[in-house]
């Protein structure tokens, strides 16, 4: 899953130019994100416009924080060149780790109300796991251009400000088999309609940071 949304953005990277500033369209719609089981289910949605390039802030772009053994949130969408920090909100000890091709890297430990950042400078799903904590999990969707929204939790979104032009539209839920997407038509001063549906399954198993399997904890990190 990670692979293809990898390849995909590797090569809207190489494409010259930026998103055109003239006059502008909007894509909105709703996702639907169910469970395996069909019932519907909760949690982060991203949805993102890719076709064209176009330059981030180059700034902090998110937090995810730590907080009761997880990733708050666990999934957030930053633009090529910004960067993500990691505040730790528990009273005990973190580490934060990718073993990702677009941005492999490795934060250390770090204690109580100390936070660290990174940064992405190339598109790509960057998977950050704890490696004291095998239940963390959170992604990282490093996109090729501003043009990114989360959905509100009715499944609704909207993207302003997308370049005329024919598009892909996507959206991406962690733990979701891969992501849903539809090819879309944009229209200065006009609104797109794209409506997708996710299935959501169970969350991955992975290995901690040295490529091994997590032992049992025989240690209190405080």
């Amino acid at each position: 899953m990670g692979d293809r949304i990898l390849k995909a953005l590797a090569i809207i990277a190489t494409l010259a130019g930026v998103a055109s500033a003239g006059p502008a369209g909007r894509v909105a719609g709703k996702v639907t994100l169910t469970d395996a089981d069909g019932k519907p289910a909760t949690a982060v949605v991203i949805v993102y416009v890719v076709g064209f390039p176009e330059p981030g802030t180059g700034k902090r772009a998110a937090d995810i924080v730590q907080k009761d053994r997880k990733f708050v949130p666990d999934l957030v969408a930053i633009t090529v060149g910004e960067s993500v920090s990691f505040p730790n909100g528990d009273q005990f000890l973190h580490n934060v780790f990718s073993q990702s091709p677009p941005r492999p890297f490795d934060l250390g430990s770090f204690k109580h109300d100390q936070r660290k950042d990174k940064d992405f400078p190339t598109p790509g799903v960057v998977d950050v796991y704890c490696n004291i904590h095998p239940e963390m999990a959170a992604t990282i969707l490093v996109l090729p251009n501003k043009r990114h929204t989360q959905a509100a939790p009715d499944g609704s979104y909207a993207i302003d400000g997308v370049p005329p032009g024919t598009w892909t539209v996507f959206a991406y839920s962690r733990r979701a088999a891969k992501p849903a997407s539809a090819r879309v038509t944009v229209t200065a001063g006009a609104d797109t309609t794209a409506n997708l549906a996710l299935l959501r399954g169970a969350e991955r198993e992975h290995l901690n940071k040295y490529g091994e399997k997590y032992h049992e904890p025989t240690t209190t990190y405080r």
